[in-house]
């Protein structure tokens, strides 16, 4: 076949079949006539012989070559966005910082002369505050000195709590603590050993009152007049001396908090205590003090000994976490320093009761005794602490067959973490009043008003304040709104009334008053179906001696602030209305009695956690030593300390713990 004839078919065979070819085949079949060298179009005799060149499909890239070029794409990509990101974030803190660093001139700032030169009065002559610098700065400040005046003494968890649900405008705000900030305090155990620093458990108080443009006095409370509704404050002058000013208020919160429990041990002043930020900076430099001072080679094996061993008395929650953290930190502070101290150093905790955790779960108290024990903690159970020397602790044991023995601990560190007891200005307030009677705390009632104080305008939450559980100083209030007949006796349907007054008034009864129809004929003595009033004061007092008080813990001071600080925003949005219909208890017309709904309790033991949720308890490692973080993380109280604490983690992971003496 001649040359002009193959291009005429295969041109041919082209038009034909375009429609069943793709692209690619089409190209394979035109490509020939292109590619025919040049003797042929000459007309060479050796044409008809030679086979046209037929060119060979493109050879395919290799898998490694498609993923190397994939990953060099997305890798690109994640450069670019990464590069863009961080040009984007850094123009916005260049923008924020044009705005922010601006010289703002301030001239003419009004201020109440009040404040300046405050009138003297009340039973002591003092000068009262009835103003203060910021009430007359712009207009906002102006309207809220038409509000009633409210006054929170503390700046703890229930403090912060109340704040956080008031709505600004409500009242005139005034926060008088002794401290500029708030701390998170189940985190002190591990900003004592450098898990975590101490910057990342503090919100400056200012910032948490300033959404309500409240204002602070730093200062102490140390005494009330009632009678007058002032507030005695001590605050350090100018010139460092004491001074003492009164701040008037309308409604007033006590939540101070409270101290440890001395038990009348001698020697108390040679231990740490872990309450506040300063008492986890002076653990952290002792410990760091005794591990320095156990590395010198003029130390000698008894006096190192003695400065590796730390004591904790007390096997509650915070002794038990401080007992724990010790333990996490040994074998790391162990990397850093020699490692002949690895085996002196030791760990005692000294417990009164049998069991560790005993507010817990007997399952979680058994697993934190097995975690001690595998971690070489001395447990010290059944024993007292008699005394506490600067170099020893001296303590008596209970034996099973009931004899007392006294040992003693050598140490250098001792941490003193037994019960609570009384603030000085909750003293101070229970003293005012005669039917305070509780050794520990201000008696409230249910609606969180101090007992005694005028109705509505005391109130107390958290570790200083305690409910009332007794039934028995209502009995003469309860019979006359129970007994409809007058006749001095309360029959079953007059009881079954005053069963459901007594859940009104006290909610931690509603557990032992479930029968009513059975605890009715059990103390029914004389069968007359009536109880007389000895058989009424019988079972009430009964019935009082089983409500367990709520625990001073960080959780119950936070909802009763929630509650307390709903309440007040509905006491102020509705004063008009309850005035104009003559109400007389105005908490009780608002809202309902405060009922504690207990979340669980959880503790770190040493790279583990434990959980005691009520019917539930939890106990394990790892993971549930990132949930234990994981509450105490959603529970910070605001996003700066969120984001502090989590940086602190990942720093702690990837790098250690911090060994700096501050």
């Amino acid at each position: 076949m001649s040359l002009l004839k193959t291009s005429q078919v295969l041109r041919q065979a082209g038009h034909s079949h375009t429609n069943r070819l793709n692209p690619f085949q089409i190209s394979l079949i035109r490509r020939p006539a292109l590619c025919i060298p040049r003797s042929f179009t000459a007309g060479s005799s050796s044409a008809e012989k030679t086979k046209p060149v037929i060119p060979l499909e493109p050879r395919p890239r290799s898998r490694f070559l498609r993923r190397t070029f994939l990953i060099a794409k997305y890798t690109s990509y994640f450069v670019l966005s990464a590069a863009a990101g961080v040009f984007a974030l850094g123009g916005a803190i260049f923008i924020h910082d044009a705005f922010t660093y601006t010289e703002k001139h301030m001239e003419r700032v009004p201020v109440s002369p009040l404040a300046l030169h405050p009138e003297r009065g009340g039973p002591k002559n003092l000068p009262v505050v009835n103003a203060l610098l910021a009430d007359e700065e712009d207009e906002e400040f102006r309207e809220l000195n038409e509000k009633p005046k409210l006054v929170v003494v503390g700046g703890g968890w229930g403090a912060v709590s109340v704040l956080q649900n008031l709505s600004l405008g409500d009242y005139h705000v005034t926060v008088v603590t002794a401290e500029t900030f708030n701390t998170f305090t189940p985190l002190l155990p591990s900003a004592a050993v450098g898990t975590v620093q101490i910057r990342s458990l503090i919100e400056p108080m200012r910032k948490i009152i300033a959404r309500l443009r409240g204002q602070m006095i730093y200062g102490k409370a140390t005494d009330l007049v009632m009678s007058e509704r002032l507030l005695e404050v001590e605050s350090a002058g100018p010139d460092g001396r004491m001074e003492r000013i009164y701040v008037p208020y309308d409604k007033l919160v006590i939540t101070v908090g409270s101290v440890s429990s001395t038990h009348g041990v001698p020697g108390l002043e040679h231990c740490f205590q872990l309450k506040t930020i300063s008492d986890a900076q002076a653990i952290r430099r002792r410990i760091m003090d005794n591990f320095e001072m156990a590395s010198l080679p003029t130390t000698t094996p008894e006096e190192r000994k003695r400065l590796l061993s730390f004591v904790v008395c007390g096997g509650g929650p915070t002794g038990v976490e401080t007992a724990a953290v010790c333990i996490r930190a040994r074998p790391i502070l162990l990397w850093y320093y020699p490692k002949l101290c690895r085996e002196e150093v030791s760990i005692h905790v000294i417990q009164s009761r049998e069991h560790i955790l005993n507010t817990y779960s007997e399952a979680i108290s058994k697993y934190a005794e097995d975690k001690f024990k595998r971690d070489r903690v001395n447990l010290v159970t059944s024993a007292r602490v008699r005394s506490v020397h600067p170099d020893h602790v001296v303590y008596t044991a209970r034996s099973s067959d009931g004899t007392i023995t006294e040992h003693e601990i050598p140490s250098n560190f001792t941490l003193w973490s037994t019960g609570i007891s009384m603030n000085p200005f909750t003293k101070r307030v229970s003293d005012l009043l005669p039917n305070q009677v509780h050794k520990k705390a201000i008696e409230v009632d249910a609606h969180l008003r101090v007992k005694g104080a005028p109705l509505g305008e005391v109130y107390a939450i958290g570790d200083c304040a305690t409910i009332e559980t007794s039934l028995v100083s209502h009995l003469l209030e309860l019979v006359n709104e129970a007994d409809k007949d007058k006749n001095g006796k309360i029959d079953f349907d007059e009881f079954d009334f005053m069963v459901s007054r007594i859940k009104q008034r006290i909610p931690m009864a509603e557990s032992h008053l479930q029968k009513v129809r059975t605890l009715f004929d059990l103390y029914d003595s004389d069968a007359d179906n009536s109880l007389s009033l000895n058989e009424l004061c019988r079972l009430l007092e009964e019935i009082g001696n089983k409500i367990t008080a709520l625990p001073a813990t960080a959780q119950v001071a936070s909802q009763q602030g929630k509650y307390l600080g709903k309440k007040l925003g509905k006491l102020a949005s509705q004063h008009e209305v309850l005035e104009a219909n003559s109400v007389e208890d105005l908490d009780e017309a608002v809202m309902q009695p405060f009922r504690y709904k207990h979340l669980g309790s959880l503790a770190y033991i040493g790279n583990a956690a434990v959980f005691d949720l009520g019917q539930l308890s939890v106990m394990g490692g790892l993971i549930a030593m990132y949930a234990w973080r994981s509450v105490y993380w959603s529970e910070q109280v605001s996003a700066r300390t969120r984001a502090l604490l989590m940086i602190d983690w990942i720093i702690r992971g990837v790098w250690g713990r911090d060994l700096s003496r501050l």
